[in-house]
């Protein structure tokens, strides 16, 4: 099986070259991306139908892929396609011949999740460039120089990186670097989610998020629920709004500012696009942003759920979420005093309202957050001078059709927003139906004109690709005036229609000629086709078919055999680790809230006996880089969830044995196969792969290279934003946030009554808990049969009783004296803090699908 390339050399990065960076256009249909084109994107990002992109609902038919490339091309729009889902073995001869077609088809660049899909991607072709995915979790330079490890020329960071962070990695790396500047966030890592797999059976990793961070959440703090006033939707960030922040990330090298939204509609894009390019475009020439107050407002008009700056202008836990409600806004226009017999009154805040306008009424601090918010067209304003067409402040009375609006579900104190604004239309129509083009390139112009030969007219575009016609006759004299430089712009200059604009020409006269007006705009318009034609040929690429190559192995892995089980124990607390180490399991893995509180228990699991393992964060910024020292120093081996300190421990030399989690995402083959050969002793698959994928997969790398999870409760949400800090603090970070994650404890309650333990991280970083735990006991045996014999234990919430029982239980099983359903029962005996009388189990992402056998297992090529 081919490996990676070897660790690049140590770098020390020239100075970033200053580039003006993309504008870059999220495309969910052909409406979307005819606004991007004319609003001036200069790239734009989608993906196809049935194939590996993370938005499943919205994108093109393969078969159109060659015509939306050559369309943009046409029109110097670069066309990135999204491969940005985890691949499973069963797949990748799907995946290979996906690749094979996009590469054949001309796209510019595929956006990449998947360390094999990379991988397998470079094979396929070699020329086409590779971007890694935000669902990479790239946080720091060492995580972009892996991705440059499997192919990548560029990585799109994670949204949670401030303007510094991104500063730092740009000036510890070469790679292109891409960032978000507006649109939906999320509130966990992107690549770090689990709660679609958790509790929906879907994936997020796969196309398919549940958006459960948008519903409404009880908090509880130690155990008693706390009033959260209006904030009931405490997960769920509003939108990232960074068009301030420009010029700083100009400044800094970025080459590519990208607006989220593929489910967005053609005005969202046609007005981020416009409002960016004009950022950008004023930037780069050193000038203040021009972007009008009416331009903003239309922005937040179009899709809003309260923009702002957010992570990339610093942390502040209180604004990240604000939490009175998890979708579109708009424009809040003011607050209700009264409601009256015939309307409501409200008292205005300085943006005007029409009559048409679509208004809300938000009781978050009063209403269920599952009832139906009141809200309609507006029919009339009354102010104290009587019916007004327009009004923008002060108190007025709103009234709304007969029935329309119900007055005893509206209470003085709610907010009203602005949800929809009939006039904005009118302002974006011009960019949404025009039937020429609007955004236009640049194009240089030279004319030959000698005397008794044929004229000759070349186009040049703006990437240096010429294009050159010829007249049908020579040029014969001239009569009266001759043709001269002034008449040749004048009439070359007439590209209406069409994508060009002319930027200069040189010409070659020699005698005095005549042209007809007729022929020379006949040869403008040949000109014009030729160089279309050009421009939108795909390039020329070595593609060829590649996987069988990667596949091909000297040996098929070794089966195990006959060895004993071992059990792998995760504690987080030390009362946990006290009860674990009671019961002597082959190893222990510390993964604590305080690194520096890691020694003494290091050294109370070596005194035991007992291998020790400490688990990594699983982000790592580039103010964080001093953790891997520290892990480093403690003696013990690693438990590695970040690609960027699996890419810092490379050439480190003395190091102890390194083991992989889940967190590094990988779902097949060749993610395993190539992170493994980067020094891992043992890899815990994806938390996306059911149990008969895991099984497929330890068969395919060797059993001995894969410790399985079989008793732990699933990370749902991993996030930059701390709930500790939010609701439990008036603090901003953790400089003046007081730390009540040291002496609190939180968990989030859901609609049906299940709670979910929240943690904190040396990082301050949040993660929630699935409450129920997840366990491997129907599929337990199988993995045995398979050879697997590393088995792992996660504890999140448990007491020492909790503990013991689980782990004397699996020990039972695994002895033969306990069967599976048995195994379950005790299991789901097991209390928490929050719910003294159990939750249960569940199989959860282990569940194997009836229709798993439809395609056909993968097998490695023995050569």
């Amino acid at each position: 099986m081919s490996s990676l390339p070897s660790s690049p050399a140590p770098r020390s990065p020239a100075p970033r070259m200053r580039v003006k960076p993309e504008v870059m256009s999220p495309v969910g249909g052909w409406p979307q991306l005819h606004a991007a084109v004319e609003a001036g994107a200069d790239a734009v990002f989608f993906g196809l139908d049935h194939g590996f992109q993370a938005r499943a609902k919205v994108g093109f038919q393969p078969e159109e892929l060659p015509e939306i490339m050559r369309a943009l091309h046409v029109r110097g729009v670069k066309g990135f396609v999204t491969f940005n889902t985890l691949v499973f073995d069963r797949e990748l001869h799907e995946a290979e011949h996906q690749l094979l077609h996009l590469a054949r088809s001309g796209v510019d660049a595929i956006i990449v999740q998947d360390w094999g899909a990379a991988q397998l991607a470079h094979a396929v072709c070699p020329d086409l460039p590779i971007h890694g995915s935000t669902q990479m979790s790239i946080t720091s330079a060492e995580g972009a120089e892996l991705a440059r490890r499997f192919g990548a020329t560029r990585v799109v960071l994670g949204r949670e990186l401030s303007l510094q962070d991104i500063g730092r990695i740009a000036a510890n790396t070469d790679m292109e670097l891409e960032t978000f500047v507006h649109g939906a966030l999320c509130v966990s890592y992107s690549g770090q989610c689990f709660s679609s797999e958790a509790w929906g059976g879907r994936s997020a990793n796969r196309g398919q998020c549940a958006q459960a961070c948008r519903l409404p959440y009880d908090l509880l703090v130690d155990g008693e629920q706390k009033d959260l006033g209006d904030a009931r939707y405490l997960l769920s960030p509003g939108d990232l709004y960074a068009l301030h922040q420009v010029p700083e990330l100009v400044a800094l090298g970025v080459s590519c500012l990208k607006i989220e939204g593929r489910y967005k509609d053609a005005e969202y894009v046609a007005l981020t696009t416009a409002a960016y390019r004009q950022a950008v475009d004023e930037a780069w020439e050193g000038l203040p942003l021009s972007v009008t107050a009416q331009q903003e407002q239309d922005i937040a008009q179009v899709y809003s759920r309260g923009l702002a700056p957010h992570f990339m202008g610093g942390t502040n836990h209180q604004t990240v979420v604000r939490g009175r409600a998890p979708r579109h806004r708009g424009l809040k226009v003011g607050v209700v005093t009264e409601v009256t017999q015939k309307g409501v009154r409200v008292e205005l805040e300085g943006v005007p309202l029409h009559p048409g306008d679509g208004l809300v009424f938000d009781a978050a601090d009063w209403r269920d957050p599952f009832e139906k918010e009141e809200g309609g067209f507006l029919y009339e304003i009354f102010t104290r001078q009587g019916r007004a067409d327009e009004a923008a402040s002060g108190e007025v009375e709103l009234r709304f059709g007969q029935n329309a609006v119900k007055g005893r579900r509206i209470a003085p104190g709610d907010w009203v927003w602005r949800t929809s604004d009939p006039t904005l239309s009118a302002r974006v129509k011009p960019l949404l139906d025009s039937a020429d083009p609007l955004h236009t390139r640049p194009v240089q112009a030279h004319f030959v004109g000698v005397l008794g030969q044929a004229p000759a007219l070349t186009l040049t575009d703006e990437a240096g690709r010429s294009a050159t016609v010829y007249g049908d006759s020579p040029l014969s004299a001239a009569r009266n005036r001759a043709l001269d430089d002034l008449q040749l712009f004048d009439q070359l200059g007439k590209l209406g229609g069409t994508p060009y604009h002319l930027a200069g020409l040189s010409s070659e006269l020699v005698g005095e000629t005549f042209l007809p007006v007729s022929a020379l705009n006949a040869l403008r318009r040949e000109a014009v086709a030729a160089l279309s034609e050009l421009r939108g040929q795909a390039p020329e690429r070595q593609v060829q078919p590649a996987l069988n190559g990667l596949l091909t192995v000297s040996a098929a892995p070794e089966s195990v055999g006959e060895g004993v089980p071992r059990l792998h124990v995760l504690v987080r607390t030390p009362e946990q680790l006290e009860a674990a180490t009671e019961l002597r399991p082959d190893s222990i893995t510390l993964d604590y809230l305080e690194l520096y509180g890691l020694k003494p228990s290091v050294t109370r699991v070596q005194e035991a006996g007992i291998e020790v393992r400490v688990a990594s964060p699983r982000i790592l910024k580039p103010s964080e880089q001093n953790i891997q020292k520290f892990l480093l120093s403690l003696g013990a081996g690693l438990l590695v969830r970040s690609g960027g300190l699996l890419e810092g421990l490379q050439d480190t030399p003395g190091l102890p044995e390194l083991s992989g989690d889940f967190s590094l995402n990988a779902a097949n083959v060749l993610s395993a196969r190539a992170l493994l050969d980067l020094g891992l002793t043992r890899l815990n698959p994806g938390l996306d792969l059911n149990a008969a994928q895991v099984r497929e997969l330890a068969g395919l790398v060797g059993p001995d290279r894969i410790e399985a999870t079989v008793y732990a409760h699933l990370p749902v949400f991993h996030t930059e934003h701390c709930v500790f800090c939010r609701f439990l603090s008036d603090g901003t970070d953790y400089t003046n946030c007081g730390h009540p994650c040291e002496s609190h404890r939180l968990a989030l309650r859901d609609h049906k009554g299940q709670t979910h333990p929240v943690m904190a991280d040396v990082g301050c970083r949040n993660t929630v808990f699935e409450g129920r735990a997840q366990s491997a006991a129907k599929h337990l045996q199988g993995w045995q049969d398979a050879g697997l014999r590393d088995f792992r234990l996660e504890f999140v919430h448990e007491d020492a009783a909790g503990v013991r029982l689980v782990i004397s239980a699996f020990r039972e099983f695994l002895a033969g004296r306990l069967g599976a359903p048995q195994l379950e029962e005790q299991l789901a005996q097991v209390a928490s803090p929050d719910a003294p009388a159990g939750q249960g189990v569940t199989e959860g992402s282990l569940f194997v699908p009836g229709d798993f056998g439809a395609l056909p297992q993968l097998q490695l090529i023995v050569s």
